[in-house]
């Protein structure tokens, strides 16, 4: 008779997650394996079979957010209209950081003493690619002005993050409904990177 499989992905994603939510609230230092371990009901044992050490459930746990976050975008498929893709994937951005807060916040906010891997920052890195990717289709049809296309992503990508930020660190202005407003914002910041002409101005939103 086979033996029973304890040490699963099951219990590495609830490891990973509960974890998470340790460092997102307290910060890496506040990451004990054996409370880890308690909180999840299962052995230390198991924690490091699966992982090895807390530097590497820390490389797991980053490893994973990225892993979804890359998952979520790539749910939005490219269209016709590449200026609309981009505000499509902003709004995937926010759907991700509000579903995945913990997670959201080991990539994208103070991760303590964590310092991931040139290959995990890579990795990280790499998911504005789908972003670049719709801003070149929107030069190439006229929509978005001429000059380097990561500069007109990363202008996207930061008034999404900035936004995304103050909404789940509950610093936004008082009376200000951010998730009212965060698709509107999207579309004025395409608005201003548009190549301004005839065939721009009609597709303005």
């Amino acid at each position: 008779m086979a033996r029973l499989k304890t040490h699963d992905d099951a219990l590495r994603l609830k490891l990973i997650n509960r974890a998470a939510a340790t460092v997102f609230d307290r910060g890496t230092g506040a990451l004990s394996l054996r409370k880890l371990a308690a909180d999840v009901k299962t052995s230390t044992t198991a924690v490091y079979s699966l992982f090895g050490n807390k530097a590497g459930l820390l490389d797991s746990l980053y490893e994973e957010a990225v892993r979804l976050f890359i998952a979520r975008l790539d749910t939005v498929d490219s269209s016709d209209d590449p200026s609309a893709d981009v505000v499509r994937l902003g709004i995937a951005y926010r759907e991700y950081a509000l579903a995945n807060p913990h997670l959201y916040g080991i990539v994208f906010a103070d991760r303590g003493d964590y310092e991931p891997t040139p290959e995990r920052r890579s990795e990280a890195g790499s998911t504005i690619q789908p972003l670049v990717d719709a801003v070149v289709r929107g030069q190439a049809a006229g929509q978005f002005k001429e000059g380097t296309a990561e500069v007109i992503a990363l202008s996207c990508w930061g008034a999404a993050h900035g936004l995304v930020s103050l909404e789940l660190s509950g610093n936004a202005p008082p009376g200000l409904d951010i998730g009212a407003a965060y698709e509107e914002t999207l579309y004025a910041v395409v608005s201003g990177w548009r190549a301004r002409g005839p065939e721009s101005a009609a597709q303005t939103p």
